[in-house]
């Protein structure tokens, strides 16, 4: 593999998609099954383990994340006018979804600590035309949800959770997706377990279950052809399509036997950035990631906050020149075109303008040797210490 030893001369990438070596001969048993679309043998399997998992009532995996939110506002029923409340510190899915449907993303800041929706300005941004609020559970650190499930019941709104970050990762002990009505992850070749390109839709709440299969199905009740309930299917209601083919759920499934195992070799890099930062934490450098103690992370991420002030193109350069690559994240929604188009900020969104600014996303994939993370701990040493 390029970069396998972990000589001076390589690049350290950001991500290398992980393969657990079963993907191919599942595959070549899905080709051998005859079923090769959604809903085959393998995205069964692999949805009952999310349900035993997760504890969802329905698992439904889809050809994104991005669908699987699309499938919870169309069952959340956001229409025309109807106020979505979010973080602006997200990834462009969490409001499209929205926008798709006619809906306004209405923008709330984040906790400087997490980097998570602020539960504490969440009720102010409520209006009467808001119907739900959509927390994002960021590098896998899940979002206040008993206070975000208050506020929701309180004024009658759906509670959302895009969790595309948060695979194996717990609330309170619960775990992420699963705990709001409806729940979102994502199986992007970025995340901790991936089939590429994929994502599935956690259905919380027993009264939409019947209702998803029909969204997921195109809008029709194929589902229930296929139990033999009704003698044909036909088109019920809106739907699209939504449904992960079953030669992707054979790649998922090898990775969800070994989903452990991946998250346990990921927290071990994890714990070694840590460790290794607390020092320039310490002399006001750089700052760490923080878990709420009753959160539990999955090491979907490792990032820094560089110090107020510090040039992040700089200091991304300085790791480049050591042959590591590091990157930032998100562009905040509400300063985008098309937030200002179709959404609107609740506010100032301080927090966010600032550690936007200031992030910086280090290598982990887990694959990376000894070498490799020591490499990444001394080029952020390094280049922390520049001004």
């Amino acid at each position: 593999m390029p970069g396998g030893d972990g000589s001076a001369h390589d690049l350290i990438p950001f991500n290398r998609p992980f393969a657990t070596g079963r993907e191919a001969g599942y595959v070549a048993e899905a080709i051998a099954n005859g079923h090769l679309s959604g809903n085959g043998p393998f995205s069964r399997r692999c949805a009952a383990w999310l349900d035993e998992r997760i504890g969802s009532r329905a698992s439904l995996l889809t050809h994104s994340c991005t669908g699987a939110l699309e499938m919870a506002v169309i069952l959340a029923e956001i229409g025309l006018g109807d106020e979505v409340v979010m973080p602006s510190f997200t990834f462009v899915s969490t409001a499209n979804a929205v926008a798709l449907r006619g809906g306004v993303p209405v923008f709330v800041d984040v906790r400087p600590d997490t980097l998570n929706l602020d539960e504490t300005l969440v009720e102010a941004a409520v209006t009467d035309r808001t119907r739900g609020i959509l927390a994002v559970h960021y590098a896998g650190v899940g979002c206040e949800l008993n206070a975000l499930a208050d506020i929701a019941g309180r004024h009658g709104l759906a509670l959302l959770e895009d969790a595309a970050q948060g695979f194996a990762s717990t609330y309170d002990g619960r775990a992420l997706g699963g705990i709001g009505s409806l729940g979102a992850l994502s199986f992007h070749e970025t995340k901790n377990v991936m089939c590429g390109e994929g994502g599935a839709l956690l259905v919380n709440d027993p009264s939409f279950v019947d209702r998803a299969e029909v969204v997921h199905e195109k809008g029709t009740d194929r589902r229930r052809f296929f139990r033999g309930e009704i003698d044909k299917y036909t088109w019920v209601d809106i739907g699209s399509s939504f449904l992960l083919s079953d030669l992707a759920a054979a790649f998922l499934w090898a990775q969800l036997e070994l989903a452990d195992e991946i998250t346990s070799t990921r927290m071990t890099i994890w714990e070694r950035y840590h460790g290794a930062f607390a020092q320039l934490e310490g002399e006001g450098r750089l700052r760490r990631p923080v878990v709420p103690a009753n959160c539990t992370q999955n090491a979907h991420m490792y990032y820094v906050l560089l110090a107020p002030g510090a040039d992040r193109d700089a200091f991304i350069a300085r790791l480049s020149e050591r042959g590591v690559h590091a990157v930032f994240h998100y562009v905040p929604l509400h300063t985008s075109a098309a937030g200002l188009r179709l959404g609107r900020a609740h506010g100032e969104l301080p927090v966010t303008d600032d550690v936007s600014e200031r992030l910086v996303r280090l290598p982990l994939w887990p694959e990376m040797t000894d070498v490799q993370v020591d490499r990444v701990i001394e080029a952020v040493s390094s280049a922390a210490e520049r001004p």
